[in-house]
């Protein structure tokens, strides 16, 4: 599908920008490459464990919409977490996300990577994260996001915080503000099938 940008804000777009600030709607509008930490912000945070050790972890499917929006609107979407399993391989791979890297400590370099990866600056790079590891990561990208549940020293680091917590649609909320930025979120207001019958959220 070829996205249409207009050059006037949709009514949705202009709803999901009301109470943004200018200056973060400018970082938004610059975002090319947007990089989620996993636990706390793709999910609640919490980790179950079954009688034989195994490990479960609840996803959000407005998330998940929010993330396929994202990329059939143009931007790319990377994961990087400090925990390795596969329950985030199955997810990122239900979600089209190639770039997934787990068992990261030095998230600040994993962004160095990706970005030499798609020839990007850290400019052009989003970060959503939650907690301290994500810090780095946060201070180096062009956009900052978080989660209201995260401590107070990450969501003074950032320069958006969503207004749900992580697990709760506080990916969708980012991914939708990042679309209406760029004035490709009204495009998928006419577009019922974009995503293809049976497509994963």
């Amino acid at each position: 599908m070829t996205m249409t940008i207009s050059p006037l804000p949709h009514p949705a777009e202009a709803l999901v920008l009301a109470r943004i600030a200018p200056a973060i709607r400018q970082r938004a509008a610059a975002v090319r490459l947007m990089v989620f930490d996993v636990d706390g912000v793709l999910t609640d945070g919490s980790l179950y464990y079954g009688e034989s050790g195994e490990l479960f972890k609840r996803f959000n499917s407005l998330d998940g919409h929010g993330l396929r929006l994202l990329t059939e609107g143009g931007l790319k979407v990377a994961l990087i977490t400090g925990r390795s399993g596969p329950i985030v391989s199955r997810r990122a791979a239900e979600l089209g996300i190639a770039d997934v890297m787990q068992g990261i400590r030095d998230k600040a370099a994993a962004l160095t990577e990706l970005a030499q990866r798609h020839g990007m600056e850290l400019s052009q790079i989003g970060y959503m994260g939650d907690d301290i590891i994500d810090l780095p990561a946060m201070q180096r990208v062009g956009f900052a996001a978080s989660v209201p549940n995260a401590p107070g020293y990450i969501t003074q680091t950032a320069h958006w915080v969503a207004s749900v917590p992580g697990g709760s649609g506080a990916v969708r909320e980012c991914c939708d503000l990042l679309l209406a930025a760029q004035g490709r979120l009204g495009a998928f207001m006419n577009a019922p099938g974009l995503l293809g019958p049976g497509a994963i959220q």
